[in-house]
């Protein structure tokens, strides 16, 4: 019966109101004969209103007359009377066509890629490793080989513990699995020293295994041996070995900057623009004419893919181009300010340049004045474990 009334909606029902004294009588009816009415709707005592497939009308008319009724058509829905309702727009139909037909064969390609890296730590340039493998937009779906493509980046990549791809509707999915960083492993038949990776003054030097090269209050320099890889006994004489040992150092970060006194400032107005345009894959159409109004701004430009689905991307989508209006402003400043300006910014990069923020033991600033202006010099004094194992040529 339900499968019965969802084909009625496909090959058209009729909305019908009956008026008469028997209508149970004619519900009976409809009953024994196997025709099957649905949605009743009794508004009054000798009216009701249901409906019935196209085909099972004829019958319904007869039983009509036997039970001394009058009927009379509400309403026409299905598929065949919508077709007819609107048989004379062909280009509405023909366009429609042609949707449905471009929208069945851009199913086969893929339209996104989404990049999922877990546990939140990023990996530079994935992306473009990924298109370079032959996963991008725009590829045929039949064309692309997980396997072979999670194999390219795999071997090139080292940073990669795992990675999965799952295609879903026109949607390329990668997960991704950063590697942690392997510990070294040291071979103990490999005989090396250590050799200094930095210039700067030894404060500790702990040799477990090996020769120290220099002490405490040493100023080495960079490529200068710490530990040498041998080892001398009164009755063994020289004996070669893996040197291992802490070495730590005080070393020197210095950045430099000059802070013109007469320079130009940009500051956003707080006016902006917005224009839109549409792009087919890498076609773009620009829906509103000519540049921006401001003669200076600042440009910021967003993509948003279209979908009808979760995981159904189009090959179209809506950019959106924001114009901020930019003010630049003549400004002076005095030496003290000039000086404050370009130490805040260097202090501001070699924080994010030195992880350990507590190792740090000294800073140091130092300004030069020239005519134009003055250059900052700011110089952080870091404890260190420096050193790295050099092999032993002999």
């Amino acid at each position: 019966m339900i499968i019965k009334i969802l084909l009625s909606y496909f090959l058209g029902y009729l909305e019908l109101s009956i008026e008469g004294y028997y209508i149970e009588r004619f519900i009976n009816l409809c009953r024994t004969n196997k025709i099957i009415i649905w949605h009743l709707k009794r508004k009054e005592e000798i009216k009701l209103n249901f409906r019935v497939s196209v085909q099972d009308f004829k019958k319904i008319c007869k039983l009509v007359k036997k039970t001394r009724c009058k009927v009379k058509i509400e309403n026409k829905k299905g598929v065949p009377f919508l077709l007819h309702r609107y048989k004379k727009r062909k280009i509405f139909f023909g366009l429609l066509i042609i949707f449905l037909l471009l929208l069945f064969i851009s199913s086969n390609f893929i339209w996104n890629v989404e990049v999922v890296e877990q546990n939140g730590k990023n990996l530079e340039n994935i992306a473009q490793d990924i298109e370079n493998a032959g996963l991008k937009i725009g590829e045929l779906k039949t064309k692309i080989d997980t396997k072979e493509i999670i194999n390219k980046i795999r071997l090139q990549r080292e940073d990669v513990a795992w990675m999965g791809i799952e295609l879903k509707g026109t949607n390329a999915i990668v997960k991704i699995v950063k590697a942690d960083s392997k510990p070294e492993i040291v071979d103990q038949n490999e005989y090396c020293s250590i050799i200094s990776n930095k210039e700067g003054i030894i404060t500790k030097i702990n040799a477990q295994t090996g020769t120290a090269n220099v002490k405490v209050g040493d100023t080495v320099r960079k490529g200068e041996t710490l530990i040498n890889g041998w080892m001398e006994g009164k009755y063994t004489g020289i004996r070669y070995v893996h040197a291992q040992g802490e070495i730590q150092a005080k070393v020197w970060y210095t950045k430099h900057k000059n802070i013109p006194y007469n320079t130009t400032e940009r500051n956003e107005t707080g006016n902006i623009e917005e224009k839109y345009s549409i792009k087919f894959n890498n076609f773009k159409i620009n829906l509103n004419k000519g540049v921006s109004k401001f003669k200076i701004y600042d440009t910021i430009e967003t993509e948003n893919k279209m979908k009808l689905f979760s995981d159904f991307y189009l090959p179209i989508s809506i950019v959106k181009t924001t114009y901020k209006e930019i003010e630049e402003q003549a400004k002076t400043y005095k030496k003290e300010e000039a000086k404050n300006i370009g130490v805040q910014e260097l202090e501001k990069e070699l924080d994010q340049e030195i992880e350990n923020k507590d190792a740090i033991v000294n800073k140091n600033i130092n300004t030069y004045e020239n005519k134009k202006g003055i250059d900052v010099y700011v110089t952080y004094e870091v404890l260190e474990n420096i050193g790295t194992n050099e092999k032993i040529v002999f």
